[in-house]
């Protein structure tokens, strides 16, 4: 009676099995893996893009990149002083004079 080959058949079906769910597994955490990796980085690249664009707006809201305020050439009327109205005045028209006929 020779039993040995069934026993044999059996351990190699155990260890297929065995390397199958071990490379199974591997598959599933490395997909987990790339799922955070990528979520870390779009959060983290999001925060950079939020920052470079606060930091450009203080930059030229507040920093030395604002424009320097210019004093305005035009002066303001004040309440107290009231503008003159303008007067109409009638001028005379010119006569017509005759011009001589040569």
């Amino acid at each position: 009676m020779a039993t040995g080959g069934k026993d044999r058949d059996a351990r190699a079906a155990r260890e297929r099995t065995r390397l199958y769910e071990a490379r199974r597994r591997f598959h599933d955490d490395q997909a987990r893996r790339r799922t955070r990796d990528n979520l870390i980085a779009g959060i983290v690249g999001g925060v950079l893009v939020l920052g470079l664009i606060g930091a450009q707006t203080l930059y030229f809201v507040a920093g030395p990149g604002a424009p320097e305020p210019s004093p305005s050439s035009t002066p303001t009327p004040t309440a107290t002083t009231p503008e003159p109205t303008p007067s109409v005045t009638a001028t005379p028209e010119p006569t017509a004079t005759p011009t001589p006929t040569p």
